[in-house]
């Protein structure tokens, strides 16, 4: 017998009164949770995002062992890439890594059409799989990155901290960066709607790295792109996330790419971020995710004042400012659900 649905995220996301303030973590999942390092340790990420038996188990754990009220299905960024045919590998300690970096329009005309069915059916498989699991307990978050965090990755070849090689495409040749661009919107807008067709009840578009970005490079080479996607997706009625990070700078301009609802990392205070962008969004955030690595007391402290500054008003999901860290206990993750729960269910009867 399906337990009562719990829509306390779907009512935020939509600026809807909500019983107490929804909660859920990026890499809310990870490494932190025992579970999961039980699971890691016979496999090999990629292989575990290919089973979506395993992606369905991992994708529901937080659910079952800290409470929140989304889950986020366990994937990767890049597996849609594959799909394009672009050979990538996950480096422990790394991350992704393109041993043959697309820096040519010749690399660009060579990407192919995506079909999310037959290209990545594993992810499909694993929304339909958690939706079975969660039995109405939580929403489910499907995702994917931002054309510009993509193609940040496909053209660097690995992580990187001054974004050199994408930004001298980016301004070198701007005929390649629009059809790469062009070519990710296609591919990531297709992704996210087969995601909501498996069973998807909002998705998240990451876009990680855009804060390396100022103002008007963003809206020259990037919001066209994002906004495609949103625009797009608008029809689907299902809330739409647009997160990214170190984006102070950026918010206003994120805004006119579009999204319901907003991530907004610890560099800002969140009433300052959401004044910014207008009470007609909502706003997920926005507690470092460092803080989880002291004492109870200052989480209980920080979290607080996130929730005074958001002041009960209908469209505040709390959430990290970016992934939970690996080292990160989750008893305190456990308390601070409870905390966050407990105490604007409070704020609310009063």
């Amino acid at each position: 017998m399906c337990e009562k649905l719990n829509d306390r995220f779907l009512k935020a996301c939509r600026r809807q009164p909500v019983d107490m303030t929804p909660v859920w973590f990026m890499r809310q999942a990870g490494r932190y949770l025992p579970e999961y390092r039980v699971i890691r340790e016979k496999h090999d990420i990629i292989s575990i995002c290919k089973n979506s038996e395993l992606c369905a188990k991992i994708s529901s754990l937080p659910v079952e062992i800290l409470g929140v009220d989304a889950a986020i299905v366990f994937a990767d960024i890049m597996l849609p890439l594959e799909g394009m045919n672009v050979r990538f590998e996950i480096k422990e300690g790394i991350g992704p890594v393109i041993n043959e970096p697309i820096r040519s329009l010749q690399s660009v005309n060579a990407l192919r059409h995506l079909d999310p069915k037959a290209d990545v059916p594993f992810v499909m498989s694993a929304i339909q799989q958690t939706r079975k699991r969660l039995q109405g307990r939580a929403a489910l978050i499907g995702f994917c990155g931002a054309p510009f965090t993509l193609a940040s990755y496909l053209i660097e070849g690995r992580p990187t901290r001054d974004f050199k090689n994408t930004k001298a495409l980016m301004y070198r040749d701007p005929e390649t960066w629009d059809l790469l661009m062009k070519k990710l919107a296609s591919a990531m807008t297709s992704y996210l709607e087969a995601q909501i067709d498996a069973g998807a009840d909002a998705v998240q578009l990451f876009d990680s790295w855009v804060g390396c970005l100022n103002s008007q490079d963003y809206d020259q080479y990037v919001l066209p792109y994002s906004r495609m996607i949103f625009k797009e997706l608008e029809k689907t009625n299902v809330p739409l996330i647009h997160f990214g990070t170190g984006t102070s700078n950026l918010l206003e301009n994120m805004k006119q790419a579009g999204g319901d609802v907003f991530g907004v990392d610890w560099r800002i205070p969140i009433d300052l971020a959401w004044q910014r962008l207008g009470h007609d969004v909502a706003i997920q955030g926005n507690l470092d995710p460092t803080v989880l690595l002291a004492n109870f007391n200052l989480i209980q402290s920080r979290a607080a004042d996130i929730l005074k500054r958001a002041n009960g008003m209908p469209g505040h999901i709390f959430n990290l400012g970016h992934g939970m860290l690996p080292e990160t206990q989750p008893a305190n993750v456990i308390e601070l659900v409870k905390y966050v729960h407990d105490s604007t269910r409070k704020q609310r009867s009063e």
